[in-house]
């Protein structure tokens, strides 16, 4: 029954960033729930959902969300909020199941944590397991899914798995590193989300998701690195402080410190699939082998294809790790059209001329000719399109005066793109420049660490050295 009202709450999130694309190909009409509406400005489908400002520890802000909705999502948690964040997990899930009753929603949707709530677990999956308890306190119908480690881009515990595999020649874990997981690909969890609007069958239950295998979380490291084409050993200590390892991995990864000292901590307990339920009443599911979902992962180490959560427009300096990439992010207003700034862009190089730091770009190339074939001239704007070579980089799209993404083919022990995106604005442009590095294994980590002050100072002076010189024409004309 598509053309119905769909809240997706904690939009900003990985699974809810996936899961809007499918409704909105499904026919859905959607609405997204976020504390801050800019932050999903960037987003390729912003313009396609209606987007309201929400917060479930606000109840005043929940009932205008929740107006007219048929169905909810409930996708989120509150662990980066730091210590007592159990608390304000429950208080938010009753708030949101109250409004939900009062607003009359037929039904709600939550993606809580894998574990055996008879046992000793972590505070976070208990927490995720009471998060789905109080939801059910209402009248309203809950379809509850229980999902552990879920395999795909930009999910924080394959964030973490990735991060730490690619940067570690000898993995360091603790003894309960051999528990025992059964990892899901986001693609299943989006299955199964999706699955649950229109089967009823499923209205008030709770179902267990796992992948097909079973496999002991250093497996999934080990494996990792099998695919990705490094050799990994893991190296086991009888203990290791938790602080101690989520200050690394917050260092190390996207994973923030207070988020990974909960998901390490959930690491105690195995995590696996008990009641296998929804094999039976979503089985229009085909379950996807680990070994696929990580090569589906790695296959999207692609600039294209990432979700640019920081392109907010509010910032003008983003420097973050995303999805496998290192990523410098810069915004400047040019008081010049975009079509200069597009043809100042499409010489860069040419001549040995790079506006900015142009004898670092040339040493840059001299070393890199010392161990590779020669390049070829720069081509000239009239004839530029994909494919093309500019300067060190090839062009891999290119969109007259908005977009220029070009690869790099300096040899590196990784993959880098640089992207340039020019939007009218004010009788000028929005002009954004974004560096994107894929590190392989832990030369890639050492490289950019070493290189980074030099980037920053080249790339900084590179957009600057671009809005100035659009901007002089304009006045020597």
């Amino acid at each position: 029954m598509t053309g119905n009202l769909i809240l997706v709450t904690g939009a900003t999130g990985y699974i809810a960033s996936r899961l809007v694309p499918q409704l909105l190909r499904a026919g859905y009409r959607v609405r997204c729930m976020v504390r801050k509406p800019h932050v999903l400005k960037g987003r390729p489908w912003f313009s396609q959902v209606e987007v309201m400002a929400g917060d479930v520890l606000d109840p005043d802000s929940l009932r205008p969300a929740l107006e007219g909705v048929w169905t909810a999502y409930y996708l989120i948690h509150n662990m980066a909020s730091g210590r007592g964040y159990t608390g304000r997990e429950l208080n938010g899930a009753h708030n949101f199941a109250a409004a939900a009753e009062a607003e009359e929603v037929q039904h709600i949707i939550y993606l809580g944590g894998l574990a055996d709530p008879r046992r000793r677990i972590a505070a976070h999956l208990r927490s995720r397991i009471e998060t789905g308890e109080t939801l059910r306190s209402c009248s309203v119908p809950v379809t509850e899914f229980r999902a552990g480690v879920i395999v795909g881009p930009g999910s924080i515990s394959f964030e973490m798995i990735r991060f730490m595999t690619e940067l570690f020649p000898m993995v360091p874990g603790p003894l309960w590193m051999k528990n025992l997981s059964q990892p899901i690909a986001a693609r299943n969890v989006i299955d199964y989300l999706m699955a649950a609007l229109e089967n009823w069958d499923g209205h008030g239950q709770v179902f267990e998701i796992g992948g097909p295998e079973v496999m002991r979380y250093s497996e999934l490291m080990l494996e990792y690195a099998r695919l990705r084409g490094l050799k990994r050993r893991l190296v086991t200590f009888p203990y290791i402080p938790l602080w101690f390892m989520s200050f690394g991995i917050g260092l190390t990864s996207p994973v923030p410190a207070p988020i990974a000292y909960a998901l390490i901590d959930g690491l105690r307990s195995d995590s696996r699939v008990q009641e296998p339920a929804a094999l039976q009443v979503f089985e229009d599911v085909k379950l996807i082998s680990y070994d696929e979902a990580v090569v589906s992962a790695l296959g999207e180490l692609d600039p294209q294809k990432l979700e640019p959560v920081w392109t907010d427009g509010q910032r003008p300096v983003v420097s973050m790790k995303h999805e496998g990439f290192f990523i410098s992010h810069r915004l400047v207003h040019v008081k010049a059209a975009p079509e200069k700034v597009f043809r100042i862009l499409s010489g860069l190089g040419k001549g040995g001329d790079w506006l900015y730091a142009s004898a670092l770009w040339r040493l840059r190339g001299w070393i890199d000719r010392m161990f590779s074939a020669s390049w070829s001239k720069v081509t000239g704007h009239a004839s530029l399109e994909a494919g093309d070579r500019l300067g060190y980089y090839r062009i891999e799209v290119i969109e007259l005066d908005r977009r220029l993404l070009l690869k790099s083919e300096l040899k590196a022990p990784g993959e880098g793109w640089m992207e340039w995106q020019m939007e009218p604005e004010d009788g000028g442009t929005r002009l954004t420049q974004t560096g994107f590095f894929a590190p392989h294994g832990l030369p890639g980590f050492l490289y950019w660490y070493a290189l980074y002050p030099f980037h920053e100072f080249v790339f900084r002076g590179l957009i600057r050295a671009l809005a100035r010189k659009a901007e002089d024409e304009i006045h020597h004309r």
